[in-house]
């Protein structure tokens, strides 16, 4: 007997399974749906299925809805549950609810719908590589999205080439850099001093703060990643190595600034003076700490880091650890971190090893095709290019509201594209109208963290792709957002190759005006679903949180390209949104007239993703209204003329050397257009 059990829409469907006839047996699960699958809608089918002794009855032998147990375990998304089956199933969805935080996953669940985008699909790859041994590109997670799909693309894959895991090797040899240490290694060679790759991490601590347990909580973390111990140097031929200096703690010093009239801005400014100071590649250490004292139970830990050691993703990893850390020492208990098993020397030795020869090669006749005759995206700049590129930069921010992100995240899912690749395409629609180009070029950062020995590794392993769009034949945005998803696939299954690398293979000519390959950088960050505390719990219940250092004219801020766009997911599903720039080439309100050129843009994509993107209007509606209405200033009476050609009559005998007509390089004066109008 199965009874299906229901409360409004927000419930899911439980159906509730009692004992039957002994000799026929307990039914499975699968025999349960399939029996109520055949007999009601597909909405209908139960989710979630419980057995029971006994039905709970009312007095007057009715069921008693209320009676009747929450089903456990249940995911918030509405839909029918299918249950895995087959090992290759049943390993999948446990890697999906791992990674994606949930409960379970079932056979037919679309991992994007679950929350699923693409730094979380090459977890996924590097999960399958382990559990399987099996090398499946990266674009076998956006054709396959279920479970049942991708299983069967998993065991029907080829065994093809074999990456090695990434081994611990032995301190007695020379530890070579990464390729992505490397190229910092030799821009700071090439302008010492340089504070463009510092890194700031404040993080805000409320709440009574013991000092102790921060300090051995960083200095635990500083001994578990050899990287943070690691500087750079270079022997009598000029080849940079690693080397890892002995665990020794980190001095923090504390700085009281309670006493100012303004704690967080005084603490602002102390932030902002690290981050300016230069490190000493060789001489190291590449990172600094101190613990700034706003008020009796407010403090901020100031971290600053050189890039050539850390990166975005370790910036999550060291808030987590530290938590993590903290709390285990406040309350007196050991280290509850695991070992790790490598380190980023370890990986940068792998990477030496691995990527040449065919790989290499392979990896890299991709990108050369996909380069070739690469132009240079000409931006409308307000100043002329200096010879020499400024870091000097400015930064706008800006919003979009809740309903139009929720619209593009659907376009996005049921475009088989990330959120990535729509606020991409649309980028690439406003830089394309702007540059008068159907040939764009922007790079992105990626994780470049496919394997699982690196996942939990703190060190500089980003990456950055160059993605080209062809806006040609004036497509649709819809189809528009098809081929930044190709070209976001393709990069993604090529993504070894460092950036390093192409520029020294692509680039015959340095440019020092520009940055090689591209000038323009978008990044989407999502926060990573397993970083719920990037805080320390002082276990108050009071919230923490990160600092926010605010941009001020005083604060001197660097940009490495001359246009950056930022994207982030805000509160209630909205966007946040951040333009950076380049001082030396822009002024702040053409950087707040591409901010609203965008959104406006993605209004209109949201609302309609089958209009040209040639149609797709740079301006809102409102802003058309201001332009046309709001600025044309009082209104004048027109004079009692017959027509236009009366006026222009009447101006050319008051001004005639007035220009009335511009047409390319020729200038028509009101005098010289009657002569023409005459003849």
């Amino acid at each position: 007997m199965v009874t299906v059990y229901g409360e409004g829409e927000e419930r899911r469907l439980a159906a509730y399974l009692v004992p039957v006839d002994q000799a026929v047996g307990v039914p499975s699960v699968g025999e349960v749906r399939e029996f109520a699958g055949a007999r009601l809608p597909a909405f209908m089918v139960p989710s979630v299925f419980v057995e029971l002794a006994a039905l709970p009855l009312t007095v007057n032998g009715k069921l008693d809805r209320a009676a009747l147990p929450e089903p456990e375990g249940v995911r918030q998304e509405l839909g029918v549950f299918v249950e895995p089956s087959g090992a290759t199933e049943e390993l999948l969805a446990g890697v999906w609810a791992q990674l994606l935080g949930v409960d379970r996953v079932g056979a037919t669940d679309n991992f994007f719908e679950l929350g699923g985008h693409s730094l979380l699909a090459t977890q996924v790859i590097s999960r399958i590589r382990d559990v399987f041994g099996a090398d499946v590109p990266v674009a076998t997670m956006f054709d396959h999205p279920t479970v049942r799909d991708l299983a069967g693309a998993v065991e029907g894959a080829a065994r093809g080439l074999v990456v090695p895991p990434v081994r611990a090797v032995g301190r007695d040899q020379t530890l070579p850099l990464s390729f992505a240490q490397q190229r910092l290694w030799f821009l700071d060679h090439l302008e010492p001093g340089s504070t463009e790759y510092n890194l700031p991490l404040p993080i805000r601590l409320d709440g009574a703060l013991d000092v102790a347990a921060l300090g051995a909580a960083l200095d635990t973390v500083m001994a578990r990643h050899e990287v943070l111990r690691t500087r750079l140097s270079d022997d009598a031929d000029g080849v940079a190595y690693q080397v890892i200096d002995p665990p020794s703690g980190i001095p923090m010093q504390v700085v009281d600034v309670s006493g100012d009239v303004d704690p967080l801005s005084a603490a602002e400014r102390l932030i902002a003076q690290d981050t300016t100071a230069p490190f000493d590649l060789a001489a190291g250490p590449l990172i600094r700490a101190a613990l700034v004292r706003l008020a009796a139970d407010e403090h901020v830990l100031a971290l600053t880091m050189h890039h050539v050691i850390f990166d975005e993703w370790s910036g999550r990893i060291l808030r987590r650890e530290l938590a993590a850390l903290y709390q285990a020492f406040r309350a007196g208990q050991p280290d509850p971190l695991p070992p790790l098993p490598a380190q980023y020397a370890d990986f940068a030795v792998w990477q030496r090893e691995w990527l040449t020869g065919e790989v290499l090669d392979d990896q890299l006749d991709y990108w050369q095709n996909k380069l070739d005759a690469l132009p240079v995206l000409e931006l409308p700049t307000d100043r002329p290019r200096p010879q020499t590129r400024s870091s000097e930069g400015g930064a706008t921010r800006f919003t979009v509201p809740a309903e139009t992100a929720e619209a593009l995240r659907a376009l996005s899912r049921t475009s088989g594209a990330t959120m990535f690749m729509t606020l991409l395409a649309a980028f690439d629609v406003v830089l394309g109208r702007y540059c008068g180009t159907d040939d764009v070029i922007v790079g992105s950062p990626v994780a470049n963290r496919n394997r699982a020995e690196t996942e939990d590794l703190i060190g500089f392993f980003v990456n950055t792709l160059v993605l080209r769009t062809d806006l040609s034949g004036d497509p649709t945005f819809g189809e528009l957002l098809g081929r930044v998803r190709e070209t976001a696939l393709e990069a993604y299954a090529h993504q070894d190759v460092p950036f390093e690398q192409l520029v020294d293979t692509l680039v015959t000519e340095r440019d020092r005006s520009r940055t090689p390959l591209f000038q323009v950088f978008f990044n989407y960050a999502m926060e990573d679903p397993r970083d719920g505390t990037s805080l320390l719990d002082q276990g108050d219940g009071r919230p923490r949180g990160e600092l926010r250092i605010k941009d001020t004219d005083a604060t001197p801020r660097d940009t490495l390209f001359d246009l950056t766009l930022r994207f982030g997911d805000a509160g209630e599903g909205g966007l946040s949104g951040e333009i950076e720039y380049s001082t030396a080439l822009f002024d702040p309100a053409t950087a707040e007239r591409l901010a609203r050129s965008l959104v406006a843009v993605l209004d209109a994509v949201a609302d309609d993703a089958g209009q040209r993107v040639g149609d797709v209007a740079l301006v809102s509606v409102g802003e058309v209204e201001a332009l046309v209405r709001g600025w044309s200033g009082a209104e004048l009476a027109l004079p009692g003329v017959g027509g236009v050609h009366e006026l222009i009559v009447e101006r050319a005998a008051v001004s005639p050397d007035a220009v009335a007509v511009v047409a390319g390089s020729e200038v028509l004066t009101y005098g010289g257009l009657l002569v023409r109008a005459n003849r």
